[in-house]
This record gives C-alpha cells, sequence and structure tokens, in this order.
C-alpha cells in the first residue's frame, strides 16, 4: 500500500494517469496558495484558500513522509528521520508554518514575526516537484553547478573590486563602500537605474569598464545553462530510446 502510495506521490517515478493526475492537481494548489499573497486587503475567501492548500499540503508532506524509505532506497527507520531534513521537505515545512502561525495568533503581538508570513512565497520551489521542465532545470544546475560557482565568485569578486576602486575615484558621489557596491551591481547587471552615477573622468571610465565586463560575465551563465539544458535534453532523449529497445 505504501509503495503504490509512493509511486502516486512522486513524480515521474511512474507513467502512471493517477500519478499525473496527482501532479496536476498538487501544481494547481500551488498556484491557488498565490492569490491571497497578491493582495494587500484580507477577505474571508483568502482564509478559505489558505486553509484548504495547507491542509493539502500537510497531508503530502505527511504521505512523503511515511513513504520516505522507499524515496532513499532503504527500508530502514533511518530514512524517516533523513527526510525531515532534506531540501525539499524543508520547503514542504517552510511553506506550512507561516499559515498555521497566522492562524494560530502565536507571537500576534510581535510585528516582527510577520515577516513568517512572507516565508509562504516559498511555495514556488515546490513547482520543481511537479513540473518535469523544471527538474531537468535542476539536474541542469546541479550537474554545471562548479561552472556557474565559479561564475558566480567572478561576478562577486569584480563587484567588491570595482566598487572599492569607484569607492576611491568618487567620494564625494559615494558615501559608503555599500552605495559604491550598489552601483557596481547595478552596472554589472547593465540594469542603469541611474539614481546613483559617477560624474568624474576617472569614474566614467570605471562606468564604462564596468558595464563591458558585466556583458560578458552576464552571458556566461546563460551559455553555460542553455549548453547544460540541451545535453540532459540528449541524455534522457537517449535513455528513453534505450528503454524502448
Amino acid at each position: 500500500m505504501r509503495e503504490k502510495l509512493y509511486h502516486i506521490i512522486e513524480p515521474q517515478s511512474k507513467h502512471s494517469r493517477i500519478s499525473n493526475i496527482y501532479d496536476i492537481v498538487m501544481m494547481i494548489v500551488i498556484l491557488l496558495s498565490f492569490i491571497p499573497l497578491i493582495f494587500r486587503d484580507d477577505y474571508p475567501i483568502f482564509g478559505a484558500i489558505d486553509v484548504f492548500c495547507v491542509i493539502i499540503f500537510i497531508i503530502d508532506y505527511i504521505l512523503r513522509w511515511i513513504t520516505a524509505d522507499f524515496r532513499f532506497g532503504k527500508e530502514s527507520a533511518l530514512s524517516f528521520v533523513r527526510y525531515p531534513v532534506s531540501v525539499m521537505a524543508i520547503i514542504d515545512l517552510l511553506s506550512i508554518l507561516p499559515i498555521l502561525i497566522d492562524m494560530s495568533g502565536a507571537f500576534r503581538a510581535f510585528r516582527v514575526f510577520r515577516l513568517i508570513r512572507a516565508l509562504r512565497v516559498i511555495r514556488v520551489l515546490k513547482i520543481f516537484r511537479y513540473s518535469t521542465n523544471m527538474d531537468i532545470l535542476a539536474s541542469v544546475f546541479r550537474a554545471q553547478r562548479r561552472p556557474l560557482i565559479l561564475v558566480m565568485l567572478l561576478a562577486v569578486g569584480y563587484i567588491l573590486f570595482s566598487a572599492m576602486v569607484i569607492f576611491q575615484v568618487e567620494p564625494a558621489t559615494f558615501g559608503s563602500y555599500f552605495e559604491a557596491v550598489y552601483w557596481a551591481t547595478i552596472s554589472l547587471a547593465t540594469v542603469g537605474y541611474g539614481d546613483i552615477y559617477a560624474t568624474s573622468f576617472a569614474g566614467k571610465l570605471v562606468s564604462m569598464i564596468s558595464v563591458l565586463v558585466g556583458i560578458a560575465v552576464i552571458a556566461l551563465p546563460a551559455g553555460i545553462i542553455t549548453a547544460g539544458y540541451m545535453e540532459e535534453m540528449n541524455r534522457r532523449h537517449r535513455h528513453d530510446e534505450d528503454e524502448e529497445d
């Protein structure tokens, strides 16, 4: 019985109609749970939506917990201990706790705890579990994590370095190093908000170099992800062909 449940709730574990329906229903519930978050005012219907969605999420969480031994491939009690600390289980829990705290009224006297409600937006990460394309994208990020981390470190290093340079050549414009880091980040991304910019010749020169480097650095992750995505698609295509043979 538990094994059948596992094959229903675990996306792509088996290409069965029931499993596909479960995935679609969960995707709809996740999207439905975002409706109260796009309005400032609270309406009674939003409370009902929150309660309905959190009940579904709790049921899904429990089902995944009681079938954890099939997920980790070990019929051992350790699987049930390991599951709550897995990435997706933590995401599931964070998507449930804010509404439970809000409904219970706990910490309501402390306004700072209302920030917990913002964690409900983490539900969007649950979509990765139910979407094949997003599952492919997640696989690409895992496979290409080293070059992506290298590019990220390169970008962070250049931001900190260029911020240090502009902070020295434009002391009148940048009152703090944080403002310089903000400028460097915007310049690297080639966004150009125009709220803070260099006015001296040296500052403008640094800005031009920063934008040129930014174009190159921003293009690198796109190329890595695209190449990785095509490689993953080809790998899965070959795998499907081998299974058919």
